[in-house]
């Protein structure tokens, strides 16, 4: 699946990238963590609390609708609360998480897979994690049950029903196509229990009718699934968000933080810290925050006045590399000028796309260039070839005249562009700034419309209200996480769009992405992203501007901090943070 990370969700492609992380300053580095997290030094106290800054406030429990699958929510919820049978490993991958379930495929043809859920595995309420809440993730994913909102049908949609019941520990799912990352396969998302009791159904009445296929039945457990996890300025009920993982939610104060303690039910190993608070912090204001002691752990955008600001801190952990993580300009196919190709070539001619990268992104890393796909990163080995496949780098160079003349053959005159994005994001209004120099000088008028609300629920995102969208796809190294951003959406609507913003679609091209997730063998996968990454390049879907450099910063003190490449953030072992 893919997600919006400070931003919105991306899915990187991929066959297994190797992601190095290297010191980049200040302070004596901790011992060297292993996979999982641990250090070798001995836990700290158990009353101890750790602080994190992020920059967006989290608005709701469920991160899987389309509405609200973003990073915003998953960095809180989803890595260390809600878990599932697997996570991201540090370089992007794939983790079994054997504490909830193993699993095996029995049979590649079909493709079949078995699951055995720990026998003691239970919702922080006592309730029991099983079939019914496989029942659940398969009736919200498979899209039989349209009144579920849902990410994508990538996954599920591919799926036969579960044949299972309340109660069973062990199921077996049995696949109708191939499915390429089988492992990866979302398998525990929302507790079922939950969903039930407030449809006003027993969990055994809500299994049946997911069974029965009886949609009316299901109807008021839908409408809870889609709006009853919502925050909107207030928790919900604390009972209403059982978790399944080490951490629960404790506490949420509106524009300030939401603090997670420790699950005493449950039966893996324990959190380290008794409680984790998250604060909201603006990107702009993060450092000093570490600084002051007001947070312990920082992962800001980079930019090349945080770098400085961190190399000049006393007693700081600082630690860049690479990630799957890049920025780029999103068209709006629904509505406004750039239906008209000519009009999205105009643009790509103005766009700076090296400029952005030498003024925004070398002074962290000397090496940076221009990203020239979308869904191959520049630290994979099939980037080069993708790259000169596809043909984007011709989009390097700026040509005025030609820009120019094209928007002057589309009798549009001076044309207003308005570029949405979230503020405050000081990196991302330099690269607003540095287009609006280059471009205007084409004969466009572009006009920064970055709000704080650009990603909300009923935000400009959601609603379309943009004529290019500036933001960021976060990833893995997984094949299927990306391909529901380019694919025909159903409907244009903030349910209904899923990944793909700007409401973009090439029926061609969506055979080619159904071809992905089905293909098993890593050097045919290749060969097709290659073609999907020259057709998004023809038709200009998008313009991609740089690989994000990955940056994180943390107090000395905090023991087991373990940056991953990965859409997952540093919070993917957050349970593994102590205070020494």
């Amino acid at each position: 699946m893919s997600y919006a990370r400070r931003t919105g969700r991306f899915l990187a492609v991929a066959t297994g990238a190797a992601i190095l992380l290297t010191a980049c300053a200040s302070g004596e580095d901790k011992p060297a963590a292993n996979e999982s997290g641990s250090a070798s030094s001995a836990p700290a106290a158990a009353d101890t609390t750790v602080t994190h800054a992020f920059e967006q406030e989290l608005n709701s429990y469920n991160g899987y609708t389309s509405e609200e699958y973003s990073s915003q929510n998953h960095i809180v919820v989803n890595n260390r609360v809600l878990q599932d049978v697997w996570g991201y490993s540090t370089e992007g991958g794939v983790k079994r998480n054997t504490e909830v379930a193993t699993y095996e495929k029995v049979s590649d043809d079909p493709l079949t897979v078995k699951y055995t859920f720990n026998p003691k595995a239970v919702w922080s309420d006592g309730a029991d994690i099983g079939c019914a809440d496989v029942m659940l993730t398969w009736a919200t994913g498979s899209g039989k049950f349209t009144d579920f909102s849902y990410i994508s049908t990538d996954q599920w949609g591919r799926v036969e029903l579960p044949d299972c019941k309340v109660g069973d520990k062990e199921i077996t799912l049995k696949y109708k196509q191939p499915f390429v990352d089988w492992e990866a396969l979302d398998v525990l998302t929302m507790p079922a229990h939950i969903v039930a009791e407030q449809g006003g159904l027993t969990v055994e009445e809500f299994v049946d009718a997911v069974k029965n296929g009886d949609k009316g039945k299901l109807k008021k457990a839908a409408e809870f699934y889609n709006k009853g996890w919502l925050f909107n300025g207030k928790m919900p009920d604390k009972k209403l968000m059982p978790a399944s993982g080490p951490f629960v939610i404790d506490s949420y104060s509106p524009g300030q933080s939401i603090t997670l303690a420790r699950n005493e039910k449950y039966w893996g190993e324990p959190a380290k810290a008794a409680k984790v608070v998250i604060r909201f912090i603006p990107q702009d204001e993060q450092v000093q925050a570490l600084q002051n002691g007001e947070t312990n752990i920082i992962e800001p955008q980079s930019n090349p006045d945080v770098v400085a600001q961190l190399g000049g801190l006393n007693g700081v952990t600082v630690k860049t590399g690479d990630q799957f993580l890049y920025d780029h300009l999103t068209f709006n196919f629904n509505k406004g000028p750039f239906k008209d190709p000519n009009l999205r070539k105009a643009l790509a001619l103005c766009v700076p796309r090296q400029q952005i990268v030498d003024n925004l992104i070398k002074p962290q890393n000397p090496e940076a260039q221009t990203l020239d796909v979308r869904n191959v990163v520049a630290f994979q080995p099939q980037y080069a070839d993708t790259v000169a496949f596809a043909g984007g780098d011709k989009w390097n160079t700026v040509d005025i005249e030609a820009s120019k003349k094209l928007l002057s053959e589309s009798g549009k005159g001076k044309l207003k562009v308005r570029i949405g994005y979230n503020q405050p994001n000081p990196r991302r209004t330099q690269v607003v700034e540095l287009i609006k120099a280059s471009c205007d000088q084409a004969g466009f008028d572009i006009v920064d419309t970055g709000s704080e609300k650009f990603f909300a629920d009923g935000g400009d995102l959601a609603n379309g209200n943009f004529d290019v969208a500036l933001f960021g796809w976060s990833g893995s190294a997984l094949n299927s996480g990306w391909t529901s951003t380019y694919h025909t959406v159903e409907k244009c609507t903030p349910s209904g769009k899923g990944n793909n913003k700007g409401c973009y679609s090439n029926k061609e091209l969506d055979k080619v992405l159904d071809q992905i997730l089905s293909e098993t063998d890593p050097t045919k996968t290749v060969d097709l992203v290659k073609q999907v990454e020259k057709t998004l390049w023809d038709d200009l879907m998008s313009i991609p501007l740089y690989s994000q450099p990955a940056l994180t910063a943390w107090s000395e003190n905090v023991q087991n901090v373990v940056p991953n490449a990965s859409q997952a953030s540093v919070t993917w072992n957050m349970h593994e943070w102590a205070i020494q």
